[in-house]
């Protein structure tokens, strides 16, 4: 018996909402992290994209623990001299809460093109809409996510 291989045209995709509302950030994207890189699945093979579609709703209720809302920056820099601009994670969440919860879920895929490939069949909503009704999507309650949702965090 040999090991399996998954084929990238075998793979079945399924579509899941995760609730961000009310759960840390990085709970969250750790589970978005491995819900699309098919980690869940028996069938997982590390260079195969294998996962599934994944909707996060509520992303704008979201909690950081700590004082990471006062002392956490999203910095970008154009490569000219002077050129650092930094926002804090405060005006982050108020302004731009989807943006904030990508970034996360991307630090916690790994670096390389089949994770860029696989950040596209991730879609984040501030609030609780979203236009996908018609792909069906199941609300994911496995594996410690429900017992461990609402666990740490400050509103």
């Amino acid at each position: 018996m040999g090991t399996y291989m998954a084929k990238p045209e075998a793979v079945e995709r399924k579509w899941y909402v995760l609730d961000a509302g009310g759960v840390p950030m990085g709970r969250t994207a750790a589970e978005a992290a491995r819900l699309l890189r098919g980690k869940h699945k028996p069938e997982f093979t590390p260079h195969v994209d294998t996962g599934d579609f994944i909707i996060i709703v509520n992303a704008g209720k979201a909690v950081l623990t700590g004082n990471k809302l006062d002392q956490k920056y999203y910095r970008t820099h154009s490569g000219y001299v002077g050129g650092l601009k930094e926002t804090l994670y405060r005006r982050l969440m108020q302004k731009r809460p989807e943006f904030a919860m990508e970034l996360a879920v991307k630090g916690m895929l790994p670096k390389n093109n089949l994770s860029r490939s696989t950040i596209k069949r991730l879609k984040i909503y501030a609030g609780a809409e979203h236009p996908h009704a018609a792909q069906n999507p199941e609300t994911w309650s496995g594996n410690n996510w429900d017992s461990s949702r609402r666990a740490g965090g400050n509103a």
